[in-house]
């Protein structure tokens, strides 16, 4: 969204502590334009826009644009600079990215969500922002604007064809199950007995699942951001959840020097052709293997449909945070 002149006020700056550059300020890139992209490296949707955040880190660079990730962590295991130095790898981030453990830069935007993105002008005026996904070629329109103000007669390509299917015009989103998390303090747990809040606790999930809940079974230790695995006696720890999307992802962390194994059943049947990328088969079940701590794609169907999806582990200290569902799809 354009700010109009009266609307406009000059950027706060963006901070001290970064990694995959040096320490830089608003008042060095005066004369460039400057993206300041709000992420977090286990959210699914700035998971999604990172490949248009890239390509126009590297369509704009040369013309005058300076790309800036903020990463403001979610979960607290994303504070660690060790993990969003791995994210940055792994993402294939080269642009300079912040540290905002402290949300010093988050709150001085007013900002309120993941991703968000702000334009700053030549004269470090904030000019336009997006929340959440979509809008990528009125964001790329906007960035082409601000630099034909800062370099008239710039020679800049045509904004670039969308990277996925439902990003195009004619992609069917539909109301999916929303946001879950798994922590006493956001949760919203199924189980008639409720959270046992920082407790060990032998839950029973019985069997109707209402929708928009997570079921507990078996040992687990309720955190305030996450549910931890305590399987006991031969007893594994089991999640189910009643879900309606196209696809799920489950933000995970493993023990503290190890790694999990975790099967998964949808409607009670290893995972086949749905099966996320993170999913392997082993043994003739679908598995994932938590090495690290980071979003975990489960299941990738081509439509939005509802299922019970169960996880179940017998490895101690396997940390559960939230899932996350997506509904966009393209008719063929």
């Amino acid at each position: 969204m354009w700010l109009d002149s009266s609307e406009k006020v000059h950027a706060p700056e963006i901070g001290r502590h970064w990694i995959n550059a040096p320490p830089l300020t608003l008042r060095q890139l005066r004369g460039r334009v400057v993206l300041v992209d709000f992420w977090d490296y286990t959210c699914v949707n700035c998971i999604r826009t990172l490949p248009y955040v890239k390509e126009w880190d590297r369509r704009y660079r040369g013309a005058g644009l300076t790309v800036v990730g903020v990463h403001a962590p979610e979960f607290h295991f994303a504070r660690a600079e060790e993990n969003v130095e791995r994210a940055v790898r792994e993402f294939g981030i080269e642009y300079p990215v912040v540290i905002d453990n402290e949300y010093q830069i988050w709150q001085a935007y007013s900002n309120r969500c993941w991703p968000a993105k702000y334009l700053i002008d030549k004269d470090g005026y904030v000019r336009y922002y997006h929340f959440g996904e979509g809008a990528y070629e009125e964001t790329e329109k906007a960035i082409q604007k601000l630099l034909g103000e800062a370099h008239p007669g710039v020679i800049l390509p045509q904004p670039m064809e969308a990277i996925r299917g439902a990003d195009k015009p004619g992609a069917r989103c539909l109301p999916v199950t929303p946001e879950l998390y798994l922590g006493f303090e956001r949760g919203r747990l199924g189980n008639e007995s409720g959270y046992a809040a920082n407790e060990v606790k032998d839950y029973r999930a019985g069997s109707n699942y209402a929708p928009e809940h997570a079921y507990l079974e078996g040992p687990w230790f309720s955190g305030r951001e996450s549910i931890e695995a305590c399987p006991l006696d031969g007893r594994p720890s089991r999640v189910l959840v009643p879900y309606r999307a196209a696809e799920v992802n489950l933000v995970m962390s493993p023990p503290e020097g190890g790694e999990a194994t975790v099967t998964i059943t949808l409607d009670g049947k290893p995972l086949s052709g749905e099966a996320g990328e993170d999913v392997v088969r082993m043994d003739g079940k679908s598995v994932v293997v938590v090495r690290e701590p980071r979003m975990y794609r489960l299941v990738k169907g081509r439509e939005v449909e509802s299922g019970l999806l169960e996880l179940s582990t017998s490895t101690p200290g396997l940390e559960v945070y939230a899932f996350t569902f997506v509904s966009c799809t393209v008719d063929e």
